[in-house]
C-alpha cells in the first residue's frame, strides 16, 4: 500500500506539472490556434529545408543559398515598421487570415514549377521575395494577436513559450520528413504539402470567437504612429537592449540553418538525409528548451536565462564548426538548438510582457525587424564566408560573435534586472517584496 501511495503521489505531481506546462491551452481560441498552427509549421519547415536544398541543387553555390535567404527576409527589414502601424489599427485576425491565403499560393506555385521540372533559380528568388512580403505583415500580426487569444493574462508567458515549443516540435518533424521525401521524390512534394497545410490555420481562425478578437486600435496619422513606435522602443531602454540582443543573435547565429545543405554535403559528405538529421537534432534541443520555458511559472529570472542561453548557442555553433563526423555534429546541433530557443523565446516573452497594449503591433514589428529583418545580411555574410573559407569558418565566426555579445550582456545584467523588475512591479505582475 505504501508503494501504491507513493506512485499515486508521483503521478499526481506529474499531471500537475504537465498541466502547468500546457496551461495556456485552457483558453479556447489559443487552443484552436495551437492546433492549426502546428500542422502549418510542419509544412513551413519542410519548405524551409527544401528551398535551401533546391537552391543548392540548381546552383551548386553556398553563396546562392545565402542570396535566397536574403530575398526571403529582406522585406521584413523594409516593410515591418510600416506593417506595425496598420496592425495596431486593423483586425489582427483578418490580417493573419488573408496572409495565410497569400502564403498558400506561394507554396503551391513553387510546387507546380518544381514538380513539372521547369523551376529555375530566378523563380526561387521571385517567390522567396513574395513570401517575405507576406510574412512582413503576417509575422508581427501573429505575434501581437497572441494576447488577444488569451483570456487569463497570467497565461501569456506560457502561451509564448508554447509557441516556441510548437515551432520547434514542427522543426523536429518537418526537416526529417522533408529529407526523406526529397531523397525519394523531389522538393516539389514538400512545397505541395506546405501549401495544403495552410488550410489548418485558416480553419482554426474561422472557428475562433470573442469580442477581443475584433479589437482595433485608435487611428492616428501614419507618420506620427510610425515615429511614436520607434520613440517608444528607443526610450524604453529595457526593451531596446533586448531587441539589440535579438538583432545580434539573428545576424550572426540564425543563418546557420541555411548552411546545413553545405555542411551535410561538403563537410559530412552526405546528402538530404544527413541534413534532415542535423536540423532535427537542433529541433530536439529547441523542443526541450521550450518545455523548460513553458514549465516556468514566473518571469523572475528570465533575463538570466537569456544571458546564459546566448552563450550556449554560440558554444554549439563553435563546436559544430570543428566537427567532421555525423554523430558529433548532431550533438552540437542539439546544443545550438537548445541555446537558440532559450535565447529567442526569452527575448520574445520579455518584450511581450513589458510592452503597452496600444503599442504592441508597432513594437512587435520592430522586434520582428530585428529578429528576421537582419537575417538577409546574416545570410549574405555567412554565405560569403562559407564560399571564401568554408562553412566551418562561417559557423566559427557566428558562434564567436554570439559569445562576445553574451559576455557584454552578462556584465551589464544587474542594471537590466533592476530596471526590468521595476516595470513588472509597476504593472502588478510580480510582488514588490521581490529583491531587485
Amino acid at each position: 500500500m505504501g508503494v501504491l501511495a507513493t506512485l499515486d503521489s508521483q503521478l499526481t505531481t506529474f499531471l500537475v506539472e504537465v498541466g502547468t506546462i500546457f496551461r495556456a491551452l485552457r483558453n479556447r481560441n489559443y487552443r484552436l490556434y495551437f492546433t492549426g498552427q502546428i500542422v502549418s509549421l510542419i509544412g513551413i519547415w519542410m519548405q524551409t529545408v527544401s528551398i535551401g536544398w533546391l537552391t543548392y541543387r540548381l546552383t551548386q553555390s553556398a553563396l546562392m543559398v545565402g542570396i535566397t535567404g536574403f530575398f526571403t527576409q529582406i522585406p521584413m527589414l523594409i516593410l515591418t515598421p510600416v506593417a506595425g502601424v496598420f496592425i495596431d489599427r486593423w483586425d489582427k485576425k483578418k490580417v493573419i487570415l488573408i496572409m495565410q491565403w497569400v502564403l498558400m499560393t506561394q507554396a503551391l506555385m513553387l510546387a507546380i514549377l518544381t514538380l513539372m521540372g521547369t523551376v529555375q533559380y530566378w523563380h526561387v528568388i521571385v517567390l522567396s521575395l513574395y513570401y517575405g512580403m507576406a510574412t512582413a505583415f503576417e509575422g508581427p500580426a501573429r505575434q501581437a494577436f497572441v494576447i488577444e487569444m488569451i483570456e487569463d493574462k497570467e497565461d501569456l508567458g506560457n502561451a509564448i513559450a508554447l509557441n516556441s515549443m510548437m515551432f520547434n516540435s514542427a522543426r523536429l518533424v518537418g526537416p526529417a520528413v522533408a529529407g526523406i521525401l526529397i531523397s525519394v521524390f523531389n522538393e516539389g512534394v514538400c512545397f505541395l504539402i506546405n501549401g495544403l497545410s495552410f488550410s489548418a490555420v485558416i480553419i482554426s481562425l474561422n472557428l475562433m470567437t470573442g469580442e477581443a478578437l475584433r479589437k482595433k486600435g485608435v487611428r492616428e496619422n501614419f507618420f506620427a504612429g510610425l515615429k511614436s513606435g520607434f520613440k517608444y522602443v528607443y526610450e524604453f531602454d529595457t526593451i531596446r537592449v533586448i531587441i539589440f540582443m535579438v538583432a545580434l543573435i539573428n545576424l550572426l547565429c540564425l543563418p546557420y540553418t541555411l548552411l546545413m545543405p553545405v555542411v551535410a554535403r561538403e563537410v559530412l559528405h552526405g546528402g538530404a538525409r544527413e541534413q534532415g538529421f542535423l536540423v532535427s537534432a537542433s529541433g530536439i534541443g529547441a523542443l526541450i528548451g521550450g518545455l523548460y520555458l513553458a514549465s516556468r511559472k514566473t518571469v523572475v529570472g528570465l533575463v538570466n536565462v537569456l544571458s546564459a542561453a546566448a552563450f550556449i548557442f554560440g558554444f554549439g555553433l563553435i563546436a559544430l564548426s570543428f566537427s567532421r563526423v555525423l554523430w558529433l555534429s548532431v550533438l552540437t546541433m542539439f546544443i545550438a538548438g537548445l541555446g537558440m530557443i532559450l535565447s529567442m523565446a526569452s527575448c520574445n516573452t520579455l518584450v511581450q510582457t513589458l510592452v503597452d497594449d496600444d503599442k504592441r503591433g508597432r513594437v512587435m514589428s520592430i522586434y520582428m525587424m530585428a529578429a528576421i529583418g537582419v537575417l538577409p545580411f546574416g545570410h549574405l555574410l555567412m554565405g560569403a564566408l562559407a564560399k571564401m573559407f568554408g562553412a566551418p569558418v562561417a559557423l566559427l565566426t557566428g558562434g564567436t560573435g554570439c559569445i562576445i555579445g553574451a559576455v557584454v550582456f552578462a556584465l551589464n545584467l544587474p542594471r537590466y534586472v533592476r530596471k526590468l523588475y521595476r516595470v513588472y512591479i509597476d504593472k502588478g505582475m510580480i510582488e514588490s517584496s521581490i529583491n531587485v
